[in-house]
């Protein structure tokens, strides 16, 4: 793989006008591919098989004039104090309020709160469900403004209004403040890492490239794929990440190899043969992770999967062409100061660097700290990891409402209104369906599920039954007395399940369990139970790729242990965040509750291919100082050395990438920007920088062990570029001409 990369970056470097032409073709292209694409919408959430979806789906088939899902908003009245709402003026505001609303494009039916009794019992609180014939993705904008007008005619005569349901769900839009922050940190980052304005500006240019053309792409496929804007985002966020940070490793490179005296096309040919070698690697892992993420059946995490799976190969398939052609645009600017001293211009003889000289720098001097104490450093880091991943034990698992929006949103203080009202149970409904298809009397099947609905511990209210035409299907609203996210509500809704059971061996009914309450359940509850599978695949995979790639036994465990501790760490993190509330107000977040079930396995695949980049990113200038004859400390040294400064100045690009979108409204943004971002900086600093030199300093040479068997049968994948250490032959130095490899001895 190093040689034929070796040959892209060369033939980049030579036809850079080509390749720069044809990247921002596809640039144009998918910018305006997304210009003219209709705008993308949200989809609810769905997990085909449980028992919430297939009641939806037979909700969908027997009540075909309805939406099982579909938009539905309540306007809830609040009478000024000292009064009620049942009172004649506030009464008469109500109903013109509602009666404004009747017979609107899009609108299935409007309710009066007076006479289907949804009047709180101290009577000074009212709602009024509004239901509508499309989906919430699917609602005009006269629609949404008509039943904003219509709150606005009640706040008028005196009334608080507030307005809950997804009728008004509005999409995240990316590129507020805080990403800006984010970018800002990493362009300064980048400036002092490879000491040149020009290159930090090459970085951030080439992936901004990448992160256009997958935005673009994903916003023109939104209509047809069902992408939704966090998939966008997720996309972005990926996308700007490591594209920078594989612009900077291959830079980075090829200030090394312009120091070592290599001429600009040569230094570029070994720049993307080596650390290019490393990006495919840690691309590939990304990827394999992220679309393994469909396995778990949820088509929404699915789409994120792919979505953040197609942005990384893009900054993959940018930083081994775009950045080695863009090295000759740009000459000797991309180097730093110091580097042009030491090189000749173009014409004249190169001559090297003096390696070595003035003080070691940082990364040395704490690899030194490390070998001299290497036990000390592990415990205090273990313990470390440890301490902070014990949170993790209370996680629980769940999907944000409107209790997890901002104070300052309408529907937030709907669900606060309601709460108040009618209880907090109210605000997460269970739906229950009974299908009395095999039902000889469907009359007493339907009492019988009322009655029995009526006797469970922990049932608020029980609504009458509503029944379709056929008469076949009918549909029960019961009301929890807990909150939606609460164990006591998923408590309730296996017991219903279970009570199910006992009715349809008396009725011959299929009783179901679903709403929006009851399918966050089941999500969750699916979610956990394939963490531990997918997380076993996942450290499988890792340990087979490490292993081929350093030829070692010890290494690949020692990475995906590490791996497990700073995933751990991430989860205590959002545990303590999210669920216990540390720090939720530095961090903008208003409302504790479970953590996103969605995160966790994202987060997972996500880690695992940035934690095997910066361990690929280490450990191949550590092996490739060992298998040319140095000693293992050595070789850690070596390893710091060279890519210490790199690897830290990726990680905080990373971190403030990812940090930058904490500020966004969405919680599932938030989550997702607090747990990669404390999950990057576990991995790189206390994992990669402290706990793998310390493990390799007591390991010894049998860190680099491998039996004689896997030897013989794994691949030498050389992603240290050993075929590119002797030069071509005479014969070959044209500049056409390709590295000939020869052959490389195992190790």
């Amino acid at each position: 793989m190093a040689t034929f990369l070796y040959r892209v970056g060369r033939w980049a470097f030579r036809r850079r006008r080509l390749v720069g032409g044809v990247w921002l073709g596809v640039l144009v292209l998918a910018v305006a591919a997304a210009a003219m694409a209709p705008a993308g919408e949200e989809e609810d959430l769905s997990m085909p098989g449980t028992e919430s979806q297939k009641a939806f789906d037979l909700l969908d088939e027997r009540f075909p004039q309805s939406n099982a899902q579909g938009a539905e908003a309540r306007l809830v009245f609040q009478a000024p104090d000292g009064q009620r709402v049942t009172a004649r003026e506030n009464k008469a505001a109500v109903e013109d309020t509602l009666g404004s609303l009747e017979g609107g494009d899009q609108v299935a039916s409007v309710t009066d709160p007076y006479e289907t009794g949804a009047v709180s019992e101290d009577g000074t609180i009212a709602y009024s469900t509004i239901t509508y014939a499309a989906d919430a993705v699917d609602l005009t904008e006269a629609t949404k403004s008509a039943l904003e007008d219509a709150a606005d005619q009640a706040r008028d005569a005196g009334l608080t209004v507030e307005i809950g349901g997804s009728a008004l769900e509005a999409e995240e839009a990316p590129g507020g403040t805080t990403e800006l922050v984010g970018v800002a940190v990493a362009a300064v980052v980048l400036v002092l890492a490879l000491g040149s304005l020009v290159a930090a500006g090459l970085s951030l240019l080439t992936a901004f490239v990448g992160v256009a053309i997958a935005f673009g792409l994903v916003s023109a496929l939104a209509v047809p794929l069902g992408l939704t804007s966090t998939v966008a985002i997720l996309a972005l966020m990926l996308g700007l990440a490591v594209g920078i940070d594989y612009a900077l490793f291959i830079t980075s490179r090829f200030h090394d190899e312009r120091t070592r005296g290599s001429e600009p096309e040569e230094a570029a040919g070994r720049a993307v043969g080596t650390a290019g070698s490393a990006v495919v690697f840690a691309g590939a892992t990304v990827f394999i992770a992220l679309v393994g993420l469909g396995v778990v059946g949820i088509p929404e995490l699915t789409k994120m999967g792919m979505g953040g799976a197609g942005a990384v190969a893009l900054a993959v398939l940018v930083a081994l062409t775009l950045v080695p052609a863009l090295f000759g645009f740009f000459g000797r600017r991309v180097l730093p100061r110091a580097v042009r001293r030491a090189v000749a211009p173009k014409g004249e003889h190169p001559h090297r660097a003096r390696a070595g000289a003035g003080r070691p720098g940082l990364g040395v001097r704490w690899a030194r700290f490390v070998l001299r104490r290497p036990v000390a450093v592990l415990l205090v880091a273990g313990l470390g990891l440890g301490a902070v991943a014990v949170p993790v034990l209370s996680l629980e698992l769940g999907l944000p409402g409107d209790e997890s929006k901002s104070v300052e949103t309408t529907q937030r203080r709907a669900y606060d209104l309601l709460s108040e009202g009618f209880g907090p149970g109210f605000n997460g409904p269970l739906t229950v369906v009974v299908d009395m298809a095999e039902s000889p009397d469907t009359r007493a099947a339907t009492d019988l599920v009322v009655r029995t609905l009526r006797g469970v511990d922990g049932v608020a209210s029980v609504g009458d039954p509503v029944l379709n035409q056929a008469g076949d299907t009918a549909i029960i609203t019961a009301v929890p007395h807990t909150a939606p996210n609460s164990g006591e509500t998923k408590d309730l809704v296996n017991t219903l399940r279970d009570t199910a059971s006992g009715i349809e061996a008396d009725t011959g009914a299929d009783v179901l369990v679903t709403g929006k309450t009851a399918l966050n359940i089941d999500i969750s509850e699916a979610m956990s139970d394939a963490l531990i599978p997918y997380l076993a695949v996942v450290i499988g995979l890792a340990v087979l790729l490490l292993t081929a790639v350093f030829r070692s036994v010890l290494v690949p465990i020692k990475a995906a242990l590490g791996f497990l501790l700073s995933v751990g760490a991430a989860f205590g993190v959002l545990v303590a965040v999210f669920q216990w509330g540390w720090a939720a107000d530095l961090l903008g977040i208003e409302q504790t509750g479970p953590v996103m079930s969605l995160m966790p396995i994202l987060i997972i695949g996500i880690v695992f291919g940035l934690a095997m980049d910066y361990e690929v990113f280490l450990l191949t200038r550590m092996r490739e100082a060992y298998v040319h004859g140095a000693s293992p400390g050595d070789a850690v040294v070596s390893g710091f050395r060279h890519s210490g400064r790199v690897v830290a100045a990726a990680a905080i690009i990373m971190i403030s990438v990812f940090a930058g979108f904490i500020g966004m409204s969405s919680p599932t943004i938030q989550t997702m920007g607090v747990g990669l971002a404390s999950a990057v900086a576990f991995d790189a600093f206390v994992v990669r920088m402290a706990i793998v030199p310390a493990v390799l300093a007591l390991l010894g040479r049998r860190a680099w062990w491998l039996p004689r068997i896997l030897d013989r049968v794994l691949p030498n994948v050389d992603l240290e570029g050993e075929a590119l250490s002797r030069p071509a032959p005479a014969s070959a130095t044209g500049p056409d001409a390709a590295v000939r490899p020869l052959p490389v001895g195992r190790d």
